[in-house]
């Protein structure tokens, strides 16, 4: 009965808080409408220079394809290559491609040409990524039919089992589920007591004969209700705008959220049982969410990471929520495709509640 007195208090505080009810509603729709669209890691837009030291039929041919791919905009070509390094040098091109002078005699005898693809590197992502486009360009070319060449170059055709669109709105917008339910479940609980403490009212609790347990969950309730709440808004606006809907059954959606939730929500109530300010507290939060989120695998794989950095993915909660939602979300995998990782988040979720009501004290 008193764990019911304690929740509708918290209700009363959030409603009465002029700001808390539009972050609550504002944030997440304004996520959902707009990170899908800019959370993209495709790159596009990619100015290429063209010296065409051949000048023949197939060069051209070579070179129309470049001007035809949408990830690049054609910079012109360039009469030699120090005329188009010197628009990489003032940042007017990103990538030089020379096709040498024997180039359709090469694919004639069946050899293959040398092609030089000079990326600039100040932005490593876009110089790596657009070299790796052109690659594969330079490659097709040599195994086209109009290419005259003697060598028989195999076909693949890739098999796309998955997001067969290739649509990385797909592959992000279950991570920003995960991001909302961080932000929501984990700050708002702990700026919620350090709001107490630094007002004085956390004092009319403690000298109160509520228990440790009923306080805690008083404080951790509301906001789990708040973060599904958030997280079917989410779902629903993945359907009408985007057209996405998860592939796997929706409760284990449901299930892996309240996990998380237990978890971020039980450490931000641990970083407030520690911190004595607003401000300590935030940044303290702010540390360790960002370290989590970029070292969970969220925007990189984490097999592409140092293998110390690897080692941190057994102990990160946002590691085993990216890993299941993107599981059940995109795949459509089943309870036993994601057992291991709801298995870990259930044990590091308690152990972090166990630790928020032992870390607070009522004497505080």
């Amino acid at each position: 009965m008193t764990l019911r007195y304690l929740i509708q208090k918290e209700f009363l505080q959030i409603r009465r808080n002029s700001f808390m009810p539009k972050i609550i509603l504002i944030f997440p729709v304004m996520v959902m409408c707009v990170m899908p669209w800019v959370m993209n890691q495709e790159v596009k837009n990619i100015v290429v220079d063209v010296v065409d030291n051949d000048r023949s039929v197939i060069s051209q041919q070579f070179v129309h394809r470049i001007e035809s791919s949408h990830y690049f905009i054609f910079g012109g070509q360039k009469a030699s290559y120090a005329e188009a390094l010197r628009d990489v040098e003032q940042s007017r091109a990103d990538i030089i491609v020379e096709i040498p002078n024997d180039y359709s005699r090469h694919l004639a005898s069946g050899r293959n040409p040398q092609v030089l693809i000079a990326a600039n590197a100040v932005n490593g992502t876009k110089g790596s990524i657009g070299a790796s486009y052109l690659s594969q360009i330079v490659n097709g070319n040599l195994s086209s039919p109009t290419a005259h060449s003697t060598l028989l170059t195999p076909h693949s055709s890739p098999l796309t089992l998955y997001n067969k669109g290739q649509n990385y709105k797909v592959f992000m917008i279950p991570a920003l589920m995960g991001i909302l339910m961080m932000m929501l479940c984990g700050f708002l609980p702990a700026l919620n007591i350090v709001g107490e403490k630094e007002k004085g009212t956390i004092e009319q609790i403690n000298v109160t004969p509520v228990s440790k347990w009923s306080f805690i969950l008083a404080k951790l309730i509301p906001y789990w209700m708040i973060g599904l709440l958030v997280l079917t808004v989410c779902l629903l606006l993945s359907w009408a705008i985007y057209g996405i809907t998860c592939q796997g059954p929706l409760w284990l959606v449901y299930l892996l959220a309240v996990l998380l939730a237990l978890f971020f929500s039980s450490f931000g109530l641990i970083v407030s049982n520690y911190s004595d300010t607003m401000q300590q507290a935030m940044l303290v939060m702010w540390f360790f969410v960002v370290c989590l989120m970029l070292l969970s695998g969220l925007f990189t794989p984490t097999r592409s990471m140092p293998a110390w950095a690897y080692l941190t993915t057994y102990v990160n909660p946002m590691h085993y929520f990216i890993d299941a939602i993107r599981t059940v979300f995109i795949r459509g995998g089943g309870f036993t495709a994601i057992a291991h990782q709801l298995t870990a988040l259930t044990l590091i979720g308690l152990i972090m509640g166990v630790w928020a009501v032992f870390s607070y004290k009522k004497n505080s």
